[in-house]
């Protein structure tokens, strides 16, 4: 009697652990197709930003694309001033954005006479591409950019992003030779982190909910993602990124950012170099330290690039020459 009990209740529990699992497959590719298909903001006001970049700069915006690696058409605006230095900095906008979005920092860098090339991200705005990889396919884009931009600048080319586009930049410094300098503010330390952040923000429990229960699932979406699409998310390691590389990094960390914690930051600095810095920004939101630090942040941001106008090598190169 007592061991019929027990096969009962160890079907029941097979039964239910193998719902569990069935449920956490399908959660798992519900989320990594909205997790790669991100829905497409459109480039609205091209006419307002062309006509306060002549106004304000006396310069022309001018369109630009290259073909990614996987035949992707990447769109862009180019604007040299009028009194250009020779150096460039690439502004990455973040996740659901588009280049409209980073163009709020162009007057920064075109007051100090740097050229600027804004592009939108692949499957962002007038980008192709079908899915977004958070850095994967997109730091050979980044490299790409460089090397157009490099047929007209003498000078350093230098990345600044947000959020995703801060992630994004922090991974294209092993993609990317020559690179001067990069300014991040908010990036992820590593996409499996986010992804668990993620998971317990949409319901509403810790990251131990994440890492336990909801487990599962984030490795069924990674390996949906590796199968479906060919792209491995956890390789996106921005911290890793930055461990490797010589390029002077700043990080900007949001003190009060409650979309990506601010201990992702603390995260990358623990394996960052010695040429590496980190700001933290009291009363800053999510990409927010513009506005709360107003002048300063201009001057921090300015300062950065000033002060690091040597052209670093690649990882493997730094080795070869040592």
């Amino acid at each position: 009697m007592k061991a019929r009990i027990s096969r009962r209740i160890a079907r029941r529990l097979a039964a239910v652990f193998a719902f569990y699992l069935a449920a956490s497959f399908v959660v798992g590719v519900f989320l990594a197709e909205n997790t790669l298909r991100v829905p497409r903001r459109p480039v609205a006001q091209s006419d307002d930003f062309r006509a306060a970049v002549s106004r304000d700069f006396h310069a022309r915006v001018q369109d630009a694309q290259i073909e990614a690696r996987d035949g992707a058409v990447l769109k862009a605006w180019y604007v040299r001033p009028a009194s250009w230095n020779g150096s460039s900095v690439v502004l990455l906008h973040g996740l659901g954005d588009n280049r409209e979005g980073a163009a709020g920092f162009a007057p920064i860098f075109l007051g100090a006479n740097y050229a600027v090339l804004i592009p939108d991200s692949r499957a962002h705005g007038q980008s192709g591409g079908a899915i977004a990889t958070y850095g994967i396919l997109e730091r050979d884009d980044i490299r790409r950019w460089a090397d157009w931009l490099r047929q007209a600048s003498p000078g350093c080319v230098d990345l600044f992003g947000e959020s995703m586009g801060a992630a994004i930049a922090l991974q294209a410094m092993e993609a990317t030779p020559n690179l001067c300098a990069v300014v991040a503010e908010s990036p992820f330390a590593s996409f499996r982190e986010i992804a668990c952040d993620r998971l317990s923000q949409t319901a509403g429990f810790g990251l131990a909910f994440s890492r336990t229960i909801a487990r599962p699932s984030l490795e069924a979406a990674l390996l949906y993602a590796r199968l479906r699409y060919g792209v491995d998310l956890a390789a996106a390691q921005p911290q890793a990124s930055v461990a490797r590389s010589k390029v002077p990094v700043l990080l900007i960390s949001d003190a009060d950012d409650s979309n990506i914690a601010p201990r992702h930051q603390a995260r990358i600095m623990q394996t960052a170099g010695p040429q590496d810095r980190i700001w933290i920004v009291p009363g800053a939101e999510h990409t927010g330290a513009g506005r709360a630090a107003g002048e300063e942040f201009q001057r921090r941001v300015l300062d950065w690039f000033a002060k690091h106008t040597t052209p670093r090598p690649l990882p493997h190169e730094q080795r070869r020459d040592a």
